[in-house]
């Protein structure tokens, strides 16, 4: 008896992030290679459900590995909260005959997939944000990117910075996970990264700053997560540019560079990082395994229960935090 055809699907949910195409085109690539089908699904949940979906092939993810976005586009889908919203994607994915779904994106991305597991839809999650939030993944795809694009604007911001001897303070994506504030920070050599997992002092930040104009530096670059706390009654970057400027008597400007950080061509490592990832998924699927999240760990692709990680608690890391803090004087 000849055996079926295993047809699977893809689709890229929440906030887009370079690299999610590179992934799509891996997965793509991977399964024409091993005799499958492909059903690209538009726009997240809310295609599935629309059954809005188009067969891929070889030159459906042509000259896609270096834009940024997906090509399948991306939306939110409150409907896939409820339990009505998710049998009906499960429906669908019968009606359609799609054997099972790799789904890159976030934590709510994730959920779906695990409730669809649930259903009998194998499911495979791929990690997919900049703001590199997933607790499983030591990086995710689209961070790196993210963090490049912000060293490269705050390097321009630090021209203007130095030719009028200011303090410049950019607000950066981040509003749970100060990763991309954390490493852009020592990249662009801040003198104070503000993060929402460590409680900041303008007195602190005060007194650096004081303490390196007396060494003749009469310009400064300070990053903030945009999910940094409200603490002493100080609640956006104008306000801590205020301050600063009031207290030290430099001239401080503040800069949102807000949903640039999104978009962009993917890095190599990128790109390389996304390859793997896709691959490793239709290997999964493959073999009929669901509810597994791709992870990149110690420098290895591994597979997580879905549920597993997203109970995992993300570390931050204390050990780069307090270098940057020494190195930044």
């Amino acid at each position: 008896m000849e055996k079926m055809q295993k047809t699977i699907g893809i689709l890229t949910s929440g906030g887009d992030a370079p690299g999610m195409n590179a992934a799509v085109r891996s997965v793509v690539r991977t399964a024409l290679y091993k005799g499958m089908r492909v059903i690209g699904i538009r726009r997240g949940y809310s295609g599935l459900l629309a059954r809005d979906m188009v067969e891929m092939n070889l030159r459906s993810v042509c000259d896609t590995l270096h834009r940024g976005g997906t090509v399948l586009y991306s939306a939110r889908c409150p409907e896939f909260r409820d339990d009505a919203g998710v049998e009906r994607g499960k429906e669908v994915c019968v009606e359609i005959g799609i054997d099972g779904l790799v789904v890159i994106g976030g934590d709510g991305s994730f959920r779906g997939a695990r409730d669809l597991s649930i259903k009998g839809i194998p499911c495979i999650g791929i990690p997919g944000t900049i703001d590199n939030d997933i607790a499983c993944s030591d990086y995710t795809i689209g961070f790196d990117t993210a963090v490049n694009t912000v060293m490269d604007m705050v390097d321009k911001l630090r021209d203007t910075s130095q030719s009028h001897d200011r303090c410049t303070i950019v607000e950066v994506m981040g509003r749970r996970c100060g990763d991309i504030a954390l490493h852009s920070g020592i990249a662009c050599g801040a003198v104070a990264i503000l993060v929402p997992e460590v409680p900041f002092s303008i007195d602190a930040i005060v007194e650096k700053m004081q303490r390196t104009l007396s060494t003749g530096k009469k310009h400064f670059i300070i990053i903030v997560a945009e999910g940094v706390v409200n603490v002493n009654g100080i609640g956006s970057v104008q306000d801590i540019a205020n301050e600063i400027q009031a207290r030290t008597g430099v001239e401080a400007r503040s800069t949102i560079l807000g949903h640039v950080q999104r978009g962009g061509a993917p890095t190599a490592r990128e790109r390389v990082l996304a390859s793997e990832m896709g691959h490793y998924a239709v290997e999964l699927l493959e073999q009929g395994i669901g509810n597994r999240v791709i992870a990149s760990k110690d420098n290895k692709i591994v597979d997580y229960d879905i549920l597993e990680a997203l109970n995992m608690k993300r570390e931050f890391n204390k050990r780069l935090y307090q270098i940057a803090d020494e190195i930044s004087i």
